[in-house]
């Protein structure tokens, strides 16, 4: 799949959500992560990162760009591309946003929206140390092979869930990114359509 067909794809179908995971009780903090997809030789590519070892939240995980909906962000769309400027160095004005997923909730208590994007044009990566350990591409296509993306039953405070994983070269993608990278496909592949 290429830029001009994701654009497209995007442009006819409703984003329909399904949350996998359910929400820590009390009040969920609200955070916003941008799914840019960048294209190399006609194919479109995910750009994830991987987070620090000293962070205190989800240290080591893979991650898309993203964090927490600070005071002055007028709303999560503007959290999403500020957070990626800071911790990637991709600026808004190098992204073409195509819409926004639902609110996807956690275990952790957060409440994640993820805004679809394009980048426009190669960009240098500049990493914040701070938030990022590495930044990495991986191929839409490889997770939208069905045998790529995997559900497991997981049991917290005697419910049962489905968690998403989904190994890639040496990283392993799973939880709230995971079940992101699912979604899209989902919608990429049914149009929308639950289940």
């Amino acid at each position: 799949m290429n830029a001009e067909q994701f654009r497209l794809h995007f442009s006819l179908q409703p984003l329909v959500h399904e949350i996998v995971s359910a929400p820590a009780p009390g009040k969920l903090r609200q955070a916003a992560v941008l799914m840019a997809l960048e294209e190399h030789n006609g194919e479109l590519h995910l750009i994830l990162t991987q987070r620090p070892n000293h962070l205190r939240a989800h240290p080591g995980q893979i991650s898309f760009p993203g964090g927490k909906v600070e005071p002055e962000d007028i709303n999560s769309k503007a959290t999403a591309l500020r957070e990626a400027a800071e911790e990637i160095g991709l600026h808004s004005d190098n992204l073409e946003v195509l819409g926004l997923f639902p609110p996807h909730r956690t275990f952790t208590g957060f409440e994640i929206t993820p805004v679809v994007a394009l980048v426009k044009s190669p960009f240098e990566l500049v990493l914040d140390p701070g938030e990022v350990a590495a930044c990495f591409r991986a191929p839409l296509s490889y997770f939208l092979d069905d045998a790529h993306r995997h559900k497991r039953s997981f049991q917290r405070q005697g419910k049962h869930y489905q968690v998403m994983f989904m190994p890639w070269r040496q990283y392993f993608i799973w939880g709230a990114t995971a079940a992101m990278i699912d979604l899209l496909c989902r919608h990429l592949k049914h149009g929308g359509i639950k289940g």
